[in-house]
């Protein structure tokens, strides 16, 4: 049995709490795809979800262990390490109401993910080396950007503005 939290495959609605039109569910770990093959059934191939190729979406069912239908919906699948996290990802794009979120949700943890924590796929990305933590930090800016100009601000620092400043700083002091 894995010990490390950080090796365990996670799940969480990625989208506002409450009622909308779509909702996105985010896994994310080694068995994430096995993981949602387990509930999901593509509509247009025979194949499973595990033989869907890296950053391609994926028209399906959702089912319950006795073949209810939850709902249709859209899959995408990320192979590490061309993923937020840099590991196996998968999105799934549902109707967003809360109930159907909820089953989801609990469905992916009886097969295996457990919750992930508040911020958990930053810091899985942070330290998988696919941001730094000034790009950590910009990705909590951007969400709580308020106006044009801190959203201009936070994405210069996501695509690494303040890093690469930091970066030239450091050059300068060594030499």
């Amino acid at each position: 049995m894995k010990t490390d939290p950080a090796e365990d495959t996670v799940a969480a609605v990625s989208t506002p709490a409450g009622q909308g039109g779509i909702a996105v569910i985010r896994v994310s770990g080694e068995n994430a795809v096995p993981i949602v093959a387990r509930i999901f059934t593509p509509k247009t191939t025979r194949q499973s979800l595990s033989g869907v190729a890296s950053r391609h979406l994926v028209l399906g069912d959702i089912r319950d262990e006795t073949g209810e239908k939850i709902d249709e919906a859209l899959v995408a699948v990320f192979r590490a390490p061309h993923s937020f996290t840099g590991e196996n990802a998968v999105e799934i794009f549902c109707h967003g109401s809360p109930y159907i979120q909820q089953r989801i949700l609990q469905l992916l943890l009886s097969k295996g993910a457990r919750m992930a924590a508040a911020g958990e796929f930053t810091q899985r990305a942070f330290l998988n080396g696919k941001i730094d933590l000034a790009q950590a930090e910009a990705v909590a800016d951007l969400i709580a950007a308020k106006s044009a100009a801190e959203h201009k601000v936070a994405m210069q620092q996501l695509r690494g503005g303040f890093s690469k400043e930091l970066q030239q700083l450091r050059d300068k002091l060594l030499a």
